[in-house]
Protein backbone atom coordinates (compact mmCIF):
# COMPACT_ATOMS: atom_id res chain seq x y z
CA UNK A 1 0.00 0.00 0.00
CA UNK A 2 1.48 3.72 -0.80
CA UNK A 3 2.51 5.51 2.31
CA UNK A 4 0.19 8.49 3.64
CA UNK A 5 1.14 11.74 4.44
CA UNK A 6 -0.55 14.52 5.85
CA UNK A 7 -3.81 12.73 4.74
CA UNK A 8 -3.08 11.80 1.10
CA UNK A 9 -1.57 9.47 -0.74
CA UNK A 10 1.88 9.94 -2.20
CA UNK A 11 3.86 7.38 -4.59
CA UNK A 12 2.63 5.99 -8.25
CA UNK A 13 -0.50 4.54 -9.44
CA UNK A 14 -1.40 1.91 -11.93
CA UNK A 15 -3.13 2.78 -15.02
CA UNK A 16 -5.08 0.34 -16.83
CA UNK A 17 -2.53 -1.64 -19.24
CA UNK A 18 -0.17 -1.86 -15.94
CA UNK A 19 1.49 1.27 -16.63
CA UNK A 20 2.81 3.62 -13.67
CA UNK A 21 2.13 7.34 -13.30
CA UNK A 22 3.22 9.47 -10.96
CA UNK A 23 1.15 10.79 -8.20
CA UNK A 24 -0.41 14.74 -8.95
CA UNK A 25 1.94 15.73 -6.23
CA UNK A 26 4.63 14.56 -7.90
CA UNK A 27 3.74 15.92 -10.79
CA UNK A 28 3.37 19.00 -9.64
CA UNK A 29 6.61 19.77 -7.55
CA UNK A 30 9.02 18.66 -11.34
CA UNK A 31 8.46 22.09 -13.36
CA UNK A 32 9.49 23.72 -9.61
CA UNK A 33 12.36 21.12 -9.02
CA UNK A 34 13.29 22.05 -13.42
CA UNK A 35 13.05 25.86 -12.08
CA UNK A 36 15.62 25.38 -9.14
CA UNK A 37 18.06 23.75 -11.07
CA UNK A 38 18.54 26.47 -13.83
CA UNK A 39 18.17 28.56 -11.11
CA UNK A 40 20.80 27.35 -9.36
CA UNK A 41 23.22 27.10 -12.78
CA UNK A 42 22.45 30.55 -13.65
CA UNK A 43 23.41 31.49 -10.23
CA UNK A 44 26.72 29.65 -10.41
CA UNK A 45 27.35 30.75 -13.81
CA UNK A 46 27.34 34.10 -12.70
CA UNK A 47 29.21 33.80 -9.12
CA UNK A 48 32.27 32.25 -11.99
CA UNK A 49 32.02 35.33 -14.26
CA UNK A 50 32.32 37.27 -11.69
CA UNK A 51 35.38 35.59 -10.02
CA UNK A 52 37.04 35.85 -13.12
CA UNK A 53 36.50 39.20 -14.16
CA UNK A 54 39.65 40.92 -14.55
CA UNK A 55 41.82 38.06 -14.62
CA UNK A 56 42.82 35.94 -18.08
CA UNK A 57 42.35 32.20 -17.90
CA UNK A 58 43.30 31.71 -21.62
CA UNK A 59 46.06 29.17 -21.99
CA UNK A 60 49.14 30.46 -22.92
CA UNK A 61 52.11 28.94 -25.10
CA UNK A 62 55.47 28.67 -23.90
CA UNK A 63 57.52 31.69 -23.45
CA UNK A 64 60.21 33.45 -24.49
CA UNK A 65 62.57 32.28 -21.43
CA UNK A 66 59.72 31.44 -19.14
CA UNK A 67 62.78 29.31 -17.00
CA UNK A 68 65.40 30.31 -14.69
CA UNK A 69 68.45 31.76 -16.18
CA UNK A 70 70.59 28.96 -15.42
CA UNK A 71 68.39 26.42 -17.15
CA UNK A 72 67.82 28.75 -20.21
CA UNK A 73 72.44 29.22 -20.32
CA UNK A 74 72.35 25.22 -20.33
CA UNK A 75 69.98 24.94 -22.80
CA UNK A 76 71.32 27.01 -25.50
CA UNK A 77 74.67 25.75 -24.12
CA UNK A 78 73.74 22.40 -25.13
CA UNK A 79 71.82 23.14 -28.66
CA UNK A 80 74.81 25.41 -29.62
CA UNK A 81 76.96 22.62 -29.17
CA UNK A 82 75.20 20.06 -30.92
CA UNK A 83 74.57 21.83 -34.22
CA UNK A 84 78.36 22.93 -34.06
CA UNK A 85 79.27 19.49 -33.65
CA UNK A 86 76.78 18.23 -36.20
CA UNK A 87 77.70 20.34 -38.74
CA UNK A 88 81.42 18.98 -38.92
CA UNK A 89 80.41 15.67 -38.37
CA UNK A 90 82.04 12.92 -41.26
CA UNK A 91 83.76 15.99 -42.15
CA UNK A 92 87.94 15.15 -42.37
CA UNK A 93 88.95 19.14 -42.51
CA UNK A 94 86.24 19.83 -40.06
CA UNK A 95 86.67 23.63 -38.34
CA UNK A 96 89.18 24.51 -41.23
CA UNK A 97 86.03 24.45 -43.73
CA UNK A 98 85.32 27.49 -41.49
CA UNK A 99 87.96 29.60 -42.61
CA UNK A 100 87.86 28.88 -46.27
CA UNK A 101 85.25 31.42 -47.31
CA UNK A 102 86.49 34.28 -45.44
CA UNK A 103 90.07 33.50 -46.03
CA UNK A 104 89.43 33.18 -49.77
CA UNK A 105 87.42 36.39 -49.84
CA UNK A 106 90.23 37.96 -47.93
CA UNK A 107 92.86 36.78 -50.64
CA UNK A 108 90.90 38.38 -53.37
CA UNK A 109 90.29 41.35 -51.71
CA UNK A 110 93.62 41.89 -50.13
CA UNK A 111 94.95 41.60 -54.14
CA UNK A 112 92.28 44.22 -55.12
CA UNK A 113 92.91 46.52 -52.29
CA UNK A 114 96.67 46.37 -52.05
CA UNK A 115 98.09 46.19 -56.30
CA UNK A 116 95.20 48.05 -57.41
CA UNK A 117 93.46 50.43 -54.85
CA UNK A 118 95.72 51.22 -52.12
CA UNK A 119 95.59 52.77 -48.72
CA UNK A 120 99.41 53.80 -48.07
CA UNK A 121 98.47 55.56 -45.36
CA UNK A 122 96.49 52.67 -43.51
CA UNK A 123 98.54 50.75 -40.91
CA UNK A 124 98.01 47.45 -41.08
CA UNK A 125 95.42 47.52 -43.34
CA UNK A 126 95.59 43.74 -44.56
CA UNK A 127 94.75 42.62 -40.62
CA UNK A 128 91.76 45.53 -40.32
CA UNK A 129 90.76 43.61 -43.77
CA UNK A 130 90.64 40.53 -42.49
CA UNK A 131 89.06 41.89 -39.18
CA UNK A 132 86.79 43.19 -41.33
CA UNK A 133 85.65 40.24 -43.05
CA UNK A 134 85.55 38.01 -39.62
CA UNK A 135 83.25 40.60 -37.90
CA UNK A 136 81.43 40.62 -41.10
CA UNK A 137 80.75 36.65 -41.53
CA UNK A 138 79.97 36.66 -37.60
CA UNK A 139 76.62 38.70 -38.09
CA UNK A 140 76.01 37.28 -41.66
CA UNK A 141 76.22 33.75 -40.12
CA UNK A 142 73.84 34.56 -36.68
CA UNK A 143 71.30 36.66 -38.45
CA UNK A 144 71.09 34.49 -41.68
CA UNK A 145 70.93 31.24 -39.48
CA UNK A 146 68.37 32.48 -37.18
CA UNK A 147 65.85 33.37 -39.79
CA UNK A 148 64.64 30.34 -40.98
CA UNK A 149 65.97 28.51 -37.26
CA UNK A 150 62.49 28.34 -35.53
CA UNK A 151 60.63 26.52 -38.80
CA UNK A 152 63.46 24.46 -39.15
CA UNK A 153 62.94 22.97 -35.66
CA UNK A 154 59.33 22.64 -36.34
CA UNK A 155 58.85 19.15 -35.16
CA UNK A 156 60.97 20.36 -31.79
CA UNK A 157 58.61 23.62 -31.26
CA UNK A 158 55.63 21.78 -32.09
CA UNK A 159 55.71 18.86 -29.40
CA UNK A 160 58.48 20.10 -26.54
CA UNK A 161 57.73 23.11 -24.29
CA UNK A 162 61.05 24.80 -24.10
CA UNK A 163 61.88 28.75 -23.93
CA UNK A 164 61.71 29.57 -28.02
CA UNK A 165 64.06 32.43 -27.51
CA UNK A 166 66.74 29.56 -27.03
CA UNK A 167 66.52 28.61 -30.39
CA UNK A 168 67.97 32.08 -32.12
CA UNK A 169 70.59 32.29 -28.85
CA UNK A 170 72.07 29.05 -29.96
CA UNK A 171 72.28 30.21 -33.77
CA UNK A 172 74.24 32.95 -32.35
CA UNK A 173 76.32 30.90 -30.04
CA UNK A 174 77.48 28.66 -32.66
CA UNK A 175 78.34 31.58 -35.22
CA UNK A 176 80.45 32.99 -31.84
CA UNK A 177 82.61 29.94 -31.76
CA UNK A 178 83.68 30.38 -35.16
CA UNK A 179 84.47 33.78 -34.38
CA UNK A 180 86.62 33.07 -31.46
CA UNK A 181 88.74 30.73 -33.51
CA UNK A 182 88.78 33.46 -36.59
CA UNK A 183 90.09 35.70 -34.12
CA UNK A 184 93.01 33.85 -33.79
CA UNK A 185 93.90 33.84 -37.11
CA UNK A 186 93.27 37.53 -37.23
CA UNK A 187 96.22 37.90 -34.16
CA UNK A 188 98.42 35.58 -35.34
CA UNK A 189 98.23 37.54 -38.95
CA UNK A 190 98.61 40.74 -36.54
CA UNK A 191 101.91 39.93 -35.37
CA UNK A 192 103.02 38.50 -39.17
CA UNK A 193 102.66 42.08 -40.34
CA UNK A 194 104.99 43.52 -37.34
CA UNK A 195 102.12 44.35 -34.97
CA UNK A 196 101.75 43.47 -31.47
CA UNK A 197 99.67 42.78 -28.63
CA UNK A 198 97.78 45.98 -26.78
CA UNK A 199 96.30 46.99 -23.25
CA UNK A 200 93.23 47.58 -25.29
CA UNK A 201 92.87 43.61 -25.71
CA UNK A 202 92.18 43.41 -22.20
CA UNK A 203 89.30 45.55 -21.58
CA UNK A 204 88.08 47.28 -25.08
CA UNK A 205 87.90 43.92 -26.71
CA UNK A 206 85.73 42.11 -24.39
CA UNK A 207 83.65 44.95 -24.75
CA UNK A 208 83.55 45.37 -28.69
CA UNK A 209 82.55 41.79 -28.76
CA UNK A 210 80.15 41.89 -26.10
CA UNK A 211 78.18 44.61 -28.17
CA UNK A 212 78.35 42.81 -31.26
CA UNK A 213 77.08 39.84 -30.08
CA UNK A 214 74.11 41.63 -28.19
CA UNK A 215 73.98 43.26 -31.46
CA UNK A 216 73.53 39.91 -33.53
CA UNK A 217 71.65 38.28 -31.28
CA UNK A 218 68.86 41.06 -30.82
CA UNK A 219 68.80 41.01 -34.80
CA UNK A 220 68.57 37.10 -34.88
CA UNK A 221 65.89 36.84 -32.48
CA UNK A 222 63.87 39.36 -34.23
CA UNK A 223 64.07 37.98 -37.60
CA UNK A 224 63.92 34.14 -36.50
CA UNK A 225 60.19 35.53 -35.24
CA UNK A 226 59.02 37.84 -37.85
CA UNK A 227 60.03 34.57 -40.42
CA UNK A 228 57.06 32.66 -38.71
CA UNK A 229 54.66 34.82 -39.60
CA UNK A 230 56.67 36.53 -42.88
CA UNK A 231 58.50 34.22 -44.85
CA UNK A 232 59.56 37.59 -47.37
CA UNK A 233 61.63 38.43 -44.16
CA UNK A 234 64.56 36.39 -45.33
CA UNK A 235 65.39 38.15 -49.06
CA UNK A 236 64.67 40.92 -47.46
CA UNK A 237 67.20 40.60 -44.83
CA UNK A 238 70.01 39.09 -47.70
CA UNK A 239 70.16 42.61 -49.57
CA UNK A 240 70.02 44.41 -46.20
CA UNK A 241 73.34 42.52 -45.46
CA UNK A 242 74.73 43.16 -48.54
CA UNK A 243 74.37 46.98 -47.86
CA UNK A 244 75.73 46.60 -44.80
CA UNK A 245 78.39 44.62 -46.28
CA UNK A 246 79.37 47.94 -48.02
CA UNK A 247 78.84 50.54 -45.60
CA UNK A 248 80.16 49.39 -42.61
CA UNK A 249 83.52 50.23 -43.24
CA UNK A 250 84.58 46.23 -43.51
CA UNK A 251 86.41 47.05 -46.57
CA UNK A 252 87.41 50.62 -46.70
CA UNK A 253 88.93 52.69 -43.64
CA UNK A 254 87.41 55.56 -42.29
CA UNK A 255 90.46 57.91 -43.79
CA UNK A 256 89.47 56.66 -47.30
CA UNK A 257 86.17 58.85 -46.85
CA UNK A 258 87.07 62.25 -47.53
CA UNK A 259 83.99 64.06 -46.65
CA UNK A 260 83.64 65.01 -42.86
CA UNK A 261 79.74 64.77 -43.23
CA UNK A 262 79.67 60.88 -45.22
CA UNK A 263 82.00 59.53 -42.40
CA UNK A 264 79.61 60.66 -39.50
CA UNK A 265 76.55 59.13 -41.04
CA UNK A 266 78.68 56.41 -41.60
CA UNK A 267 79.36 56.00 -38.26
CA UNK A 268 75.51 56.53 -36.69
CA UNK A 269 75.31 52.44 -38.04
CA UNK A 270 75.80 50.37 -34.73
CA UNK A 271 77.59 48.05 -36.47
CA UNK A 272 79.74 50.41 -38.34
CA UNK A 273 80.75 51.42 -35.15
CA UNK A 274 81.83 48.64 -33.63
CA UNK A 275 83.71 47.85 -36.87
CA UNK A 276 85.56 50.60 -36.64
CA UNK A 277 86.29 50.78 -32.60
CA UNK A 278 87.33 46.58 -32.81
CA UNK A 279 90.27 48.37 -35.58
CA UNK A 280 91.07 51.04 -32.73
CA UNK A 281 91.07 48.35 -29.89
CA UNK A 282 92.73 45.31 -31.75
CA UNK A 283 94.76 46.39 -34.60
CA UNK A 284 96.03 50.08 -34.26
CA UNK A 285 95.61 52.49 -31.03
CA UNK A 286 96.39 55.36 -32.64
CA UNK A 287 93.89 54.65 -35.17
CA UNK A 288 90.46 56.90 -34.98
CA UNK A 289 88.55 56.04 -32.26
CA UNK A 290 84.46 56.28 -32.92
CA UNK A 291 84.43 59.18 -31.41
CA UNK A 292 87.43 61.05 -33.01
CA UNK A 293 85.31 60.59 -36.08
CA UNK A 294 82.44 62.12 -34.70
CA UNK A 295 83.56 64.61 -32.46
CA UNK A 296 80.88 65.04 -30.70
CA UNK A 297 79.54 62.87 -27.95
CA UNK A 298 76.30 63.81 -27.92
CA UNK A 299 76.71 62.15 -32.02
CA UNK A 300 77.51 59.31 -30.70
CA UNK A 301 74.49 59.16 -28.23
CA UNK A 302 72.86 58.55 -31.04
CA UNK A 303 74.16 55.14 -32.75
CA UNK A 304 74.20 54.04 -29.10
CA UNK A 305 70.20 55.03 -28.74
CA UNK A 306 69.59 53.16 -31.99
CA UNK A 307 71.30 49.88 -30.64
CA UNK A 308 69.32 50.15 -27.25
CA UNK A 309 66.12 50.62 -29.46
CA UNK A 310 67.04 47.67 -31.62
CA UNK A 311 67.59 45.59 -29.05
CA UNK A 312 64.40 46.63 -27.04
CA UNK A 313 62.12 46.21 -29.92
CA UNK A 314 63.94 42.63 -30.81
CA UNK A 315 62.98 41.03 -27.20
CA UNK A 316 59.66 42.84 -26.76
CA UNK A 317 58.39 41.80 -29.86
CA UNK A 318 59.93 37.54 -29.64
CA UNK A 319 58.47 37.95 -26.30
CA UNK A 320 54.83 38.86 -27.40
CA UNK A 321 55.14 36.50 -30.10
CA UNK A 322 56.62 33.35 -28.59
CA UNK A 323 53.50 31.78 -27.06
CA UNK A 324 51.66 31.53 -30.18
CA UNK A 325 54.92 30.30 -32.38
CA UNK A 326 53.48 26.86 -32.50
CA UNK A 327 50.42 27.95 -33.67
CA UNK A 328 51.26 29.59 -36.25
CA UNK A 329 54.29 27.30 -38.08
Amino acid sequence: MPRRESGELVGTTSAPGGKTMSSPSTAAREPGAQAGAEAAIAQAARAARAAATGRNDAIHGPAAIGVPLRRFAALVWTIAVSDFKLRFYGSALGYLWQLVHPLLLFGVLYLFFTQILRFPDVEFYPVVLLQGIVVFTFLSQATSGAVGSLVEKEILVRKIQFPRLAVPFSVVLTAFFTLAMNYVVVFLFLLIQGGGPHLTWLWELPLMLLALTVLATAIASLLAALYVRYRDVRPIWEVVLQALYFVSLVLIPIEAVTNDTLAKLLLLNPFACIVQQLRHAVVDPSAPSTLDVLGDPLLLAIPIAIFAVIVVVAFRTFDRMAPKIAEEL
